[in-house]
């Protein structure tokens, strides 16, 4: 994916979407992450937090995502879409996203910034994990990703 490509994305219209599922999760009982995959500036998929409520500690929504790119999109199509999400993965979820391809990851809340609002700071940060594969950019939207981790009083 080119740069001049990513740079008319709707970037704001997408994070919008990761944190209007983030509250989601959280009304439901999961913690408040959400997140999309975006090619050619639309959603094609999105999942939302789902660790309490189906009882998996795998179901964090990027690495969700990362599985269901891998079986139903091409290494092809995974190298030009993007994941908007609202908070940093996690190294599990950057693990799984590096596994995928993505051309890009956008964070709304950096793992560090969770660290001061849930006491849960990640050991490695995601670029760390996807250097060479997926371009992680961020913060987009933050303050509103800081308020939806405010809202829900780790």
């Amino acid at each position: 994916m080119t740069d001049s490509a990513f740079d008319e994305f709707d970037h704001d219209a997408h994070m919008q979407e990761a944190l209007s599922l983030a509250r989601e999760a959280a009304a439901r009982g999961d913690e408040p992450f959400g997140s999309v995959l975006v090619r050619d500036d639309e959603v094609i998929m999105a999942e939302s937090n789902r660790v309490n409520t189906e009882n998996d500690r795998r179901r964090h929504p990027e690495l969700h995502l990362a599985y269901r790119a891998c079986r139903e999109l091409t290494p092809e199509e995974r190298a030009i879409t993007v994941m908007y999400t609202s908070t940093e993965p996690c190294p599990m979820c950057a693990g799984g996203m590096r596994a995928a391809g993505f051309a890009r990851v956008v964070y709304s809340v950096g793992g560090d910034e969770l660290d001061d609002l849930a006491g849960k700071a990640p050991p490695v940060r995601s670029a760390a994990i996807l250097d060479d594969i997926t371009t992680v950019v961020g913060p987009i939207c933050n303050g509103a990703g800081r308020n939806i981790h405010k809202e829900y009083g780790w």
